[in-house]
C-alpha cells in the first residue's frame, strides 16, 4: 500500500481531481491552484511543493507522464491519471470527512469536484456528510449531558464543539439549497 493510501492528503487527491477532467502539465496545475476562485480559494501551493507532490504521485502509480513537443523549446511533461489514480480520486470524492475540522479544506475540495461529476454525486456527498456530522453531534450532546452538573469546564468545551457542529449542519443545508437539492424529510441524511 502506498503512503498516499495510508495517509491521504487532500491536496494530493485534489491534484488527481484536476487531472480527472483532462491531462495537464505541471504549470497548468499550478495555475488552477493560484487563481482567486475555485480551488484557489481553498489552497495556496508553492510551485516547488506542487512538483514534489506530482513526482510522488507519479512514482506511486497514480499518474503517468508523456512528453509533448513545444517547437524549439524543450518538451513538456503532460500528466494524466492511471486507472489506480482515477479509482483513488473517485473513492475519495464520494466519501464524507470524518471530523468537523476537515470541512474547511477537504470537504470543500470534495464538493468542488463532486459538482463536476454531477448532481447525484453532489447530493450523495452532502447527505453522507450530513449523516456523519449528525452522528458526531448526537455523540457530543450525550457527552455534554453527562458532564453538565459535574465538570463545568469540560461541558463548556463540548458546548462550543456542539455549536460548531450545528453551524456546519446549517451550512450543509445551505449547500443543498444552493445546489437545488432539498434536505431529506428527517433532516438527517438518507442513510
Amino acid at each position: 500500500m502506498s503512503p498516499m493510501v495510508k495517509l491521504p492528503l487532500t491536496i494530493e487527491h485534489a491534484l488527481l481531481g484536476l487531472l480527472y477532467r483532462r491531462p495537464l502539465h505541471g504549470y497548468q496545475l499550478h495555475q488552477e491552484l493560484t487563481e482567486a476562485h475555485d480551488l484557489g480559494l481553498v489552497w495556496r501551493l508553492k510551485e516547488a511543493q506542487l512538483y514534489r507532490l506530482l513526482g510522488r504521485l507519479e512514482e506511486e502509480g497514480y499518474m503517468e507522464a508523456t512528453s509533448e513537443a513545444q517547437g524549439t523549446r524543450p518538451p513538456r511533461k503532460v500528466l494524466s491519471l492511471t486507472p489506480t489514480g482515477e479509482a483513488a480520486f473517485l473513492a475519495w470524492v464520494r466519501a464524507p470527512v470524518h471530523r468537523g475540522r476537515e470541512l474547511r479544506l477537504e470537504f470543500l475540495a470534495k464538493l468542488y469536484f463532486a459538482r463536476q461529476l454531477g448532481g447525484e454525486t453532489v447530493r450523495n456527498l452532502i447527505e453522507a456528510q450530513r449523516q456523519e456530522l449528525q452522528e458526531a453531534l448526537d455523540d457530543l450532546t450525550r457527552q455534554a449531558d453527562r458532564l453538565r452538573q459535574t465538570r463545568i469546564y469540560d461541558w463548556l468545551v463540548l458546548e462550543f464543539r456542539i455549536g460548531q457542529m450545528r453551524a456546519m449542519l446549517a451550512w450543509l443545508e445551505t449547500c443543498a439549497t444552493a445546489l437545488a437539492f432539498p434536505p431529506s424529510p428527517s433532516g438527517r441524511g438518507s442513510g
